[in-house]
């Protein structure tokens, strides 16, 4: 298949620390060529990938204190992508809703992955091109209410061994967080567990300019360098380490998130996560691999339940259901759902004579 893979340009694929969605876009790019097919990534230039790289602007848009309209380079680059829609089979967008106008105007159909949540803006945009082709991370990510044509769920997934294996963590042992500095990760929940069970809690992540006031007023002021320590933005060695080390990784969300990479990491790890039960966090932490709890009370008492995970079966947990070529083969079976859609609509697809319908 030729299929054009557009990714966001806020950051390069793949992201240097923190970048779900680039991360993904980067595994099944490359994973893509691996299995034969002809890939074009629409990306920022600093990008990194086995496919042909196309771009509208050379380095990630976060580097460059230059951009001032971001939705001006989001609309140059959706409009290379579908000036030349007739060279692809499949245009595959992680872009949200921004693809939804273009994908209308042209013949080559669009599969829109859905990386996000639902806004009352949003929402206005999806409703209005609701029979175009979706896939949800995850299931619990769909609204029914809008009645979009969700194809299928694939969940993210990455590359296992790329992550090392830490069969047992520190001691003294320590609690893991990752991610944004942000309400909805919960970080104050982290460190509340953390405190109530008097063991060092050790964090990783990035601040956003919109979540500094929070950062400064009730993060910062608990950061002591001993019990509580933050590290700043960290990169994937950096993140491996930090959970693989970690007797387990808090997940104490406050929304429904779609997919949490972080839990697919530290399982990779071989490190348990305790999450509350929220979003997608059900359908990836079974409870051979961690605890989905409903309030901090519950987190705070799953911390002494830790050691009865095995960790090598976190591991395998991961190799079985998140592994990047369980995540490609998801998406392979959707472009062909799409593919045959065409062809009999069409009776051919002009890069797929093997999909042609017999008359």
């Amino acid at each position: 298949m030729k299929i054009a893979q557009i990714a966001p340009l806020w950051e390069c694929v793949p992201p240097p620390a923190y970048g779900g969605i680039e991360l993904v876009v980067s595994l099944l790019t490359d994973e893509l060529v691996r299995r034969g097919h002809e890939v074009t990534l629409f990306a920022s230039g600093d990008s990194t990938t086995l496919a042909e790289l196309k771009s509208i602007h050379p380095q990630a848009l976060r580097l460059d204190n230059k951009v001032k309209e971001y939705g001006i380079y989001e609309m140059l680059q959706l409009s290379q992508v579908y000036d030349r829609a007739s060279d692809f089979d499949v245009i595959h967008s992680h872009m949200g809703c921004a693809a939804l106008p273009y994908a209308r105007l042209v013949k080559t159909p669009t599969l829109h992955t859905l990386h996000g949540i639902f806004t009352p803006d949003n929402r206005k945009l999806f409703s209005y091109a609701k029979t175009q082709p979706y896939v949800s991370i995850s299931d619990s990510q769909r609204e029914l209410d809008l009645g979009l044509n969700c194809t299928s769920t694939v969940y993210n997934g990455i590359d296992v061994d790329l992550h090392n294996f830490y069969a047992e963590p520190d001691e003294p042992g320590y609690l893991a967080f990752l991610g944004r500095m942000s309400p909805e990760k919960g970080p104050h929940h982290a460190i509340a567990i953390a405190k109530a069970t008097g063991l060092p809690l050790k964090m990783a992540g990035k601040v956003d300019i919109v979540d500094v006031e929070y950062f400064e007023t009730q993060v910062k002021p608990h950061i002591d360098g001993v019990q509580i320590q933050f590290q700043g933005e960290a990169n994937h060695a950096q993140k491996n380490e930090l959970m693989g080390r970690a007797i387990a990784t808090l997940f104490p969300i406050t929304w429904r998130e779609p997919f949490g990479l972080v839990m697919v990491e530290s399982l990779a790890a071989g490190t348990p996560v305790i999450a509350m039960r929220m979003g997608s966090t059900p359908e990836i932490i079974a409870p051979e691999v961690g605890f989905l709890c409903d309030s901090v009370d519950e987190c705070i008492q799953a911390v002494a339940q830790v050691k009865t995970i095995d960790r090598a079966y976190c591991r395998e947990h991961v190799r079985t259901n998140f592994s990047v070529q369980s995540m490609t083969s998801g998406y392979e079976a959707a472009y062909q759902s799409l593919l045959q859609k065409k062809v009999a609509q069409n009776g051919y697809v002009r890069h797929n004579p093997a999909l042609r319908m017999v008359p």
